[in-house]
């Protein structure tokens, strides 16, 4: 009787996940023991999946534990990795669990780039597994029973769970063993015999018949209800049904009987007989239906004794009135079992490979604060930088501080000595010269990476619109014009900035080719500068004058800003806070982050004072030029002047420009080289992250194709045979009413007899063209009408083919009779050289006699050997 159904697992197709989880790693995470760490998980990761699912698994606890604990690792890593088809693109491949494949199609199966779709398929695992567990348990004791229904009720939950979550963790239609209806048929099973090993321990510990009688019909229930479900859909194999079948009217008869005891203590003895009556019925029906499933013998006998019994007692003693089964008060029932919610983790033994990893969400938080922290500071920073240039270009213009310096008229003053030699450390026009031709190899390398990468993606979206166009709506997959759109867009915003990076690359080179003379004579040596620097005569002594005094001062008041703002661009550069844990407290409270009220918050805590020093420095600055302006305007007023000194004086101004010029240049080329080769490395990581997509997505293709031709090879080649025409069956022996396709669920209550054999169909009448032939039991056959008489007329019984010859001498193949023990149905025995020799038993009944040419087949010719 102890007949348990377990669920067939899934097989899975080999992935190696360590290799695109740790290029993500690599990716994403600086180079350090935090890298390190992780991609050791990765590795780890992939070892668990390989145990879990790339290999049988004992129906044992700890196999189970070893699939737990991947789907809870599982589980764990999916808000920390971008699992999808334009990102961490790793295409899972599972097989139908109930699919036994066919010779030349194989099983079906079906591959996603979906990590939902592997949890799913792990956690349909874990149920089969806790089913084929619980299958193997010793019910006769209590250990076994407690385990069992244990993994019953897991199972029922985990396949509840795979019901209410699969279509939205796979966005497309899932294989039948995962299918809404199929999982949730399965999780009504498992309910089932969890139930029944309620029932199973309740017998076993001899507890009260009308507790057994509820428990035993709340399983009879379960199994009809599973029953139902299933019986109209080809999902499930084709021996689950008579189980369940049989399982619900062993059940409803095991409530029957133990019912029956209550009424016998009740003294309610008709009662007792007609409850007794309907347990026999139902375990007759299981035993002439379902034999060949489950065993009933002892359950049969136990209630025939007990029937048995109370019929010999009530005939005898108590004369009680057997009432009709529609009058019987329905049993009750008691439900002790519950579908065990799936709550991660679902392991007892679980532990996060990935623990110190951030949750995605937190990624993507930490990277948008990081570009709100790197605009923040890069703004500051510009603004002091553009200050400085200000300020140096209004001190050019009024030469200083080489005005105050140039007392002599024929030396160089010292500022410019120091310019001069500040621009000869540094390469001079030779260090210009270099960065910008260095300049365009950048720009073409990264050029190439991004033309390469858009070809890759280019390609493989044309075979796929090939494929969609050829296959139509059998090509079931996301087309790549929709999946590439978001790496298109990241392509075309670089695009973009390379262009305007070739627009800057123009003005830093037209400007130096405007400054490049006067950059070239502040490279030459003392003496050379000094010949080029007209001479004039010497200025009045002004070394002692007011004005002279009050423009030093404010110079170097405008030297020590300078100064200032350097420090505040190394602090704003150097400041680090790691907003980790705030983005993770926020996620923990909320179940989501408001970046920007968080981010806005802490960036003015940590950088507002910074920010302060900034706006003071630019309003200090604005104050010093002022008053610098105005002493240079009574410096001017003392200073004699004439024709030579103002040539002298706008020399001495072009030199200080052109060193301002040639540390903004050499600035600017900098920075570019460093943009282009930084860009090179975003490049390289959207160039792979191209490649690893396209790969991804050929290898799916690949897949896809094969199963499409599997599918084609399981396809009929040549239509459906048509029905036969109604006059054919007419003809043939009568019209006959079409049997129903539609199975006929096990009855409850009602009993029939074991289904007999369908009737042998009649003999055909056999007759000859003019002569009636006796049969071996003495009855006359009708003669034949012969072709053209008035009997012609009625309909032929087959389609007549066309009129075939007779030669003298050659006599057709209706003036032959046919050989003894012909069988009609049986084809190409007429064309056998020699009659096949009939032989008979001793005692057996004479074969029938021969056959005469009344066949109502198309006649053939017969050609005797030559």
């Amino acid at each position: 009787m102890a007949t348990f159904i377990s669920v067939q697992s899934k097989k899975a197709s080999e992935v190696d996940l360590a290799k695109p989880l740790c290029k993500f790693i690599q990716q994403t995470y600086p180079a350090g023991e935090a890298q390190s760490d992780h991609c050791r998980a990765a590795e780890e990761l992939n070892k668990l999946r390989k145990s879990a699912v790339g290999r049988p698994l004992d129906k044992h606890e700890s196999s189970l534990e070893t699939l737990m604990r991947y789907y809870d690792q599982l589980c764990s890593i999916e808000p920390k990795f971008p699992f999808s088809e334009n990102q961490i693109c790793v295409t899972f491949t599972w097989k139908d669990a109930f699919d036994k494949g066919s010779l030349f199609g194989g099983s079906v199966k079906l591959a996603l780039a979906s990590l939902g779709y592997e949890k799913t398929c792990v956690l349909f695992n874990c149920g089969a597994l806790a089913s084929q567990i619980a299958s193997e348990q010793n019910l006769d004791n209590d250990e076994g029973l407690k385990t069992a229904a244990k993994h019953y009720q897991f199972a029922s939950g985990a396949f509840q769970h795979i019901k209410d979550t699969v279509l939205s963790a796979l966005n497309r239609e899932p294989t039948v063993d995962i299918s809404p209806d199929t999982v949730g048929t399965l999780s009504l099973i498992m309910l089932a015999q969890a139930q029944e090993v309620f029932f199973l321990k309740a017998t076993r510990d001899k507890m009260k018949d009308a507790i057994i009688a509820k428990l035993a019909n709340q399983a009879a229930d379960y199994y009809g209800d599973a029953f139902k479900q299933c019986q109209y859909k080809d999902t499930l194999p084709k021996e689950v049904f008579p189980v369940l079948a049989a399982k619900h009217c062993i059940m409803q008869a095991n409530a029957e009987y133990h019912q029956s005891i209550l009424a016998k203590q009740q003294k309610k003895f008709g009662e007792e007989i007609g409850r007794l009556q309907h347990a026999s019925d139902l375990v007759k029906t299981v035993a002439s239906r379902y034999d060949e499933y489950v065993n009933v013998k002892d359950l049969s006998d136990k209630i025939n004794r007990a029937l048995t019994a109370a019929k010999k007692d009530n005939d005898f003693i108590y004369h009680d009135r057997v009432p009709d089964l529609k009058d019987l008060d329905p049993i009750g029932k008691a439900s002790l079992v519950k579908s065990t919610s799936v709550v991660v983790p679902i392991s007892q033994k679980f532990t996060d490979l990935f623990e110190k990893m951030v949750p995605l969400a937190v990624q993507q938080s930490l990277s948008l604060y990081n570009q709100r922290k790197a605009d923040l500071v890069n703004r500051s920073i510009a603004q002091m930088r553009e200050a400085t240039n200000l300020a140096n270009g209004v001190l050019a213009s009024l030469n200083l501080p080489a005005a105050i310096e140039d007392v002599s008229g024929d030396s160089v003053p010292q500022s410019i000595l120091q310019k001069s030699k500040s621009v000869i450390e540094q390469g001079g026009i030779q260090t210009i010269d270099q960065l910008i031709k260095d300049l365009p190899e950048l720009l073409q390398r990264n050029r190439e990476i991004l033309d390469e990468s858009l070809r890759l993606l280019s390609e493989e979206e044309a075979t796929d619109n090939d494929l969609r166009a050829k296959f139509k709506e059998r090509w079931q997959r996301t087309p790549s014009s929709e999946l590439y759109k978001p790496l298109r867009a990241e392509g075309a915003n670089v695009s973009n900035i390379l262009d305007k990076a070739i627009q800057a690359d123009g003005h830093v080179k037209e400007r130096y080719q405007t400054h490049r003379d006067t950059i070239s004579l502040l490279c030459k040596p003392e003496p050379e500068l000094n010949a080029a620097i007209p001479s004039a005569n010497p200025a009045k002594t002004m070394q002692g004058s007011e004005v002279v005094s009050v423009l030093r001062s404010l110079l170097a008041s405008l030297d020590e800003v300078k100064k200032e703002r350097e420090q505040l661009e190394n602090d704003l550069k150097s400041v680090n806070f790691d907003m980790t844990s705030k983005f993770l407290t926020a996620l923990a409270q909320d179940g989501a982050i408001n970046e920007e009220a968080i981010s806005v918050t802490e960036l003015d805590r940590i950088y507002g004072s910074l920010t302060h020093k900034v706006q003071e420095t630019l309003k200090k600055q604005d104050e010093l030029l002022k008053n610098i302006q105005n002493a240079h305007q009574e410096f001017s007023k003392m200073k004699q002047s004439n024709s030579e000194s103002n040539l002298r004086e706008e020399v001495l101004k072009n030199l200080a420009v052109a060193n301002d010029n040639f540390v903004e240049l050499v600035a600017n080329l900098k920075e570019g080289t460093k943009f282009y080769n930084e860009l090179t490395e975003i490049l390289l990581k959207f160039q792979n992250k191209c490649s690893d997509i396209v790969f991804a997505r050929k290898t799916e293709r690949d897949e896809l194709l094969k199963d499409l031709q599997q599918s084609i090879a399981r396809e009929p080649s040549a239509p459906s045979i048509p029905s036969q025409p109604a006059y054919q069956t007419a003809a043939a022996g009568g019209s006959k009413p079409a049997a129903s396709t539609t199975p006929t669920p096990a009855p409850r209550t009602m009993v029939s007899s074991k289904p007999q054999p369908p009737a042998r169909p009649p003999p055909p009448v056999i007759s000859t063209a003019n002569t009636p032939v006796s049969t071996a039991t003495g009855a006359t056959a009708s003669p034949a009408p012969l072709p053209g008489s008035s009997a012609a007329s009625t309909a032929p019984s087959q389609a007549q083919g066309p009129p075939y010859p007779t030669y003298p001498g050659y006599p057709g193949y209706c003036q032959m009779p046919m050989p003894m023990g012909y069988n009609p149905y049986t084809y190409g025995q007429y064309n056998l050289p020699y009659a096949p020799q009939m032989y008979q038993n001793p005692g057996q009944a004479p074969y029938p006699g021969p056959q005469q040419p009344g066949y109502p087949y198309p006649q053939q010719p017969y050609y005797p050997q030559q």
